[in-house]
C-alpha cells in the first residue's frame, strides 16, 4: 500500500469523525429547540425496525443453529452435551444476538438512510427544505436517528430469543437434550447484567449506523454515482464501527463486572 493511499484514507477517516461530530452536534441542538414529530419517529420506526424484522429473525435463527450444532458435536467428545444450553444463551445474549443484529441493519438500514438521504443530498432537495424554513434535522435526521436507537434494542431482544429457541431445535433433534432441560440450563445462566450489556451494545450500535449511514448521505456529492459511493461506503463504515465499538463495549463491561463482582462499585 502506497503512503499516499494511506494518506488519502487517514484524511478521510479524519474528516469522517469530524463531519459526523459536527453532525451530531447540530443534530442534539435541533431537537432540543424542536423535537421531531411523533408520526415521523414512528413511520421511520415502521421503516427500520417492522420491515428488519425477517432478516434479522432469520440470522438469529440461523446463528443459534449453528451454534447448538458446534458445540454440541464438539463437547460431545468430552461428554458435555449438557452445556451447550449454557454456552449458546450466554453467547447470544451477550454477543452474537447484539452483532449480528447491527450488522444486519448495517448492512439494510445503514445502506437505505444514506440512500435516501444522499438523493435528497444531490438533487437538492435538503435546500429545499432550508429555503422553506424548515430545519432538515428536525424533519429528516433526527427521526431516523431515534428510530434506529429505539429499534435496534428491540430486534436485539427478539434476535436472542430466537437464537436460544433455534438451539433448542437442534438439541431436542440432534444432541438428545430434553426441550425442558434446554430451557432450564439456558435461562438458568443468565443474570441481569448478560441481557443490560447487550441492550447497551445494541443501542451504541444503532446510533452509530444512524450517524453514519446520515452523515455520508449529507456530504454526498457527484449525482447517482456519488450516492452508490456513499451507500457503499455507509455499510463498510458502519460494519467497522460496529465489530470495533463491541470490543471496546465488551472490555468495558468485563471491566466493570469485575469491580463489581470485587466490591470496588
Amino acid at each position: 500500500m502506497s503512503e499516499g493511499l494511506i494518506r488519502g484514507e487517514l484524511r478521510r477517516s479524519i474528516d469522517f469523525i469530524g463531519g459526523a461530530s459536527l453532525m451530531v452536534r447540530d443534530s442534539y441542538r435541533s431537537f432540543v429547540r424542536r423535537p421531531p414529530t411523533l408520526s415521523s419517529v414512528t413511520n421511520e420506526l415502521h421503516q427500520v425496525g417492522v420491515k428488519s424484522f425477517v432478516i434479522v429473525g432469520t440470522a438469529a435463527l440461523a446463528v443459534g443453529l449453528v451454534m447448538a450444532l458446534q458445540f454440541g458435536f464438539g463437547l460431545a467428545r468430552f461428554g458435555a452435551k449438557l452445556y451447550v444450553p449454557k454456552i449458546v444463551a450466554v453467547s447470544i445474549i451477550r454477543e452474537l444476538g447484539p452483532i449480528f443484529t447491527a450488522l444486519m441493519l448495517a448492512g439494510r438500514v445503514g445502506a437505505g438512510i444514506a440512500s435516501e438521504v444522499g438523493s435528497m443530498r444531490v438533487t437538492q432537495q435538503i435546500d429545499a427544505i432550508r429555503a422553506l424554513g424548515t430545519d432538515p434535522y428536525q424533519k429528516l435526521i433526527n427521526p431516523k436517528l431515534i428510530a434506529i436507537v429505539l429499534a435496534t434494542p428491540l430486534l436485539t431482544i427478539m434476535a436472542n430469543f430466537i437464537g436460544i429457541f433455534g438451539g433448542l431445535l437442534i438439541s431436542s433433534s440432534q444432541l438428545g437434550v430434553s426441550s425442558y432441560d434446554y430451557f432450564f440450563k439456558s435461562f438458568e445462566i443468565i443474570r441481569g447484567f448478560d441481557v443490560w450489556g447487550g441492550i447497551l451494545k445494541s443501542v451504541v450500535f444503532g446510533f452509530l449506523i444512524g450517524v453514519t449511514g446520515c452523515h455520508l448521505g449529507l456530504t454526498t456529492e457527484g449525482g447517482t454515482k456519488g450516492v452508490g459511493e456513499s451507500t457503499t461506503r455507509a455499510v463498510v463504515v458502519a460494519s467497522v464501527l460496529v465489530i470495533f465499538s463491541d470490543f471496546v463495549l465488551t472490555k468495558l463491561l468485563w471491566v466493570i463486572e469485575h469491580a463489581r463482582r470485587t466490591g470496588q462499585i
